[in-house]
C-alpha cells in the first residue's frame, strides 16, 4: 500500500511537470504526455527511487533521475512528438523541473515509504 502511495504521488507530479512542459508549451496531446508519464514513473521509481536512492544519496539519486528524465523525454519527443527542433530543450527543461521535484520526492520516500534501515543519506560520508 506504501508504495501505491508513492506511485500515485510520483505519477501526478510526473502527469503535472509533462503537461506543463510539453503540452503547455510545446503542443503535445495529453494522452502522449499521459503515455509518457507512465513510462517514465514507472522507470524511474524502479531505478531511482528503489534501487539508486536506498544506496547513495538523495543528491546522486536527483541527479540520476535527471539523466533518466532527460534522456527518456529526448528519445519519446524525437520518435514520437515531432517538436521542430526544440527536442533538445524540451527535453532540458522537463528534466530540470523533475530533478527539483524528485528532491523533494525523495524526501516524502526516506521519511514515509522506505523502511527504517534505509534512512535518507545527506552527505557521502556515512
Amino acid at each position: 500500500m506504501n508504495h501505491t502511495k508513492a506511485l500515485l504521488v510520483k505519477g501526478c507530479m510526473t502527469i503535472f511537470v509533462l503537461f506543463l512542459v510539453l503540452s503547455l508549451s510545446y503542443g503535445v496531446s495529453f494522452f502522449s504526455v499521459l503515455l509518457l508519464s507512465i513510462v517514465l514513473c514507472a522507470a524511474s521509481y524502479l531505478s531511482g527511487d528503489l534501487l539508486i536512492l536506498p544506496r547513495t544519496t538523495n543528491l546522486t539519486a536527483t541527479i540520476a533521475d535527471f539523466g533518466l528524465t532527460f534522456f527518456v523525454v529526448l528519445a519519446v519527443s524525437a520518435w514520437i512528438f515531432t517538436l521542430d527542433g526544440s527536442v533538445f530543450m524540451a527535453s532540458l527543461i522537463s528534466a530540470g523541473i523533475m530533478a527539483a521535484g524528485e528532491y523533494g520526492f525523495h524526501l516524502f520516500l526516506a521519511s514515509h515509504i522506505l523502511p527504517p534501515n534505509n534512512q535518507l543519506r545527506t552527505s557521502e560520508y556515512y
